[in-house]
């Protein structure tokens, strides 16, 4: 596979965003936004190449704060304080908002002189894929949006030995314990049903950590999830082609939070994978790049029709 630019920076919404964007220039384009914390490689490779030798380009981000994309050097506020202020129903102090990450987003395309394309996002990558669709509905041709949520406050709570596991990063330094700190990470948020092994999950957390994985980037990138308000009566405003995928045996973002995700869009369509968890294991590649090539490949055909 050829890509048809370097890993490079644009500047979008006035911060250096890292990407990468592969395929022929004459198809159309799926973009790929991971979650908190994740640098672009986060994607597998795998799904990356599946996707482009369907007839798609594809391009893939460095979120603000993480990877080769600028780290915004901002203070940070008490995050156990903030998490109080939430629970006793407070708003949120972030350094920034999760709209910028959206603005991030579209400037990308923007820099890139990309029109439209079928979005899809994984974790808070759902999150603001969903936030760029609200927000600037013309940009987007379909939506997925993996293992999110609506921000409901509401919605069940991921899986307490899951939360007080992530609430020790701070206290992680050592090279080798964040490296085993994040392979735990995965042990615990993985598809039980799709089990990866502790070698291919070493060699997956080495890459995104040689890839760049910021922990005070990660800390504003999670606060700015906590202040988001919910987006329920929002994405019931959407009108392009929707689908949500949840995994039944998601510990971090309940499966509950798919199902609302779902229920808020008219026309969203939902598959629930037995087994899955909060990762993208090998084993389901083909099934996950297949509903997001059959979602644009519909799309796409409707409009040659259209315009013949």
């Amino acid at each position: 596979m050829e890509s048809q630019l370097p890993t490079t920076t644009v500047t979008a919404n006035g911060v250096e965003i890292a990407y990468e964007l592969y395929g022929k220039t004459t198809d159309p384009v799926i973009m790929l936004i991971h979650g908190l914390g994740m640098p672009m490689t986060a994607w597998p490779m795998g799904m990356v190449d599946r996707l482009v030798d369907a007839g798609f380009q594809v391009l893939r981000i460095d979120n603000r704060d993480q990877g080769r994309s600028q780290k915004m050097g901002l203070p940070i506020p008490n995050v156990v304080w903030q998490i109080l202020k939430l629970k006793m129903g407070f708003k949120v102090s972030a350094p920034y908002p999760l709209t910028d990450l959206m603005y991030d987003v579209i400037g990308v395309l923007d820099a890139l002189d990309i029109q439209e394309v079928h979005l899809v996002g994984v974790s808070m990558g759902g999150m603001i894929s969903q936030l760029v669709a609200i927000n600037a509905p013309s940009r987007v041709k379909t939506l997925t949006s993996i293992m999110s949520t609506t921000s409901n406050p509401k919605l069940p709570q991921p899986r307490k030995d899951v939360m007080s596991h992530l609430l020790r990063a701070s206290k992680v330094n050592k090279p080798d314990d964040v490296l085993n700190f994040q392979i735990k990470t995965w042990e615990l948020i993985g598809s039980p049903g799709f089990p990866t092994s502790r070698e291919g999950l070493e060699k997956y957390v080495r890459d995104l950590l040689d890839r760049g994985m910021s922990r005070e980037g990660t800390t504003c990138q999670m606060l700015a999830i906590l202040a988001t308000p919910n987006r329920f009566k929002e994405l019931g405003g959407l009108s392009m082609p929707v689908q949500v995928i949840h995994g039944t045996d998601d510990p971090l973002i309940p499966m509950a939070a798919g199902q609302e995700t779902a229920d808020a869009i008219a026309q969203a369509k939902l598959h629930l994978i037995k087994g899955m968890g909060h990762d993208l294991p090998a084993q389901l590649h083909e099934r996950l790049c297949d509903l997001i090539i059959d979602q644009a490949t519909a799309l796409e055909s409707h409009d040659s029709k259209a315009l013949a």
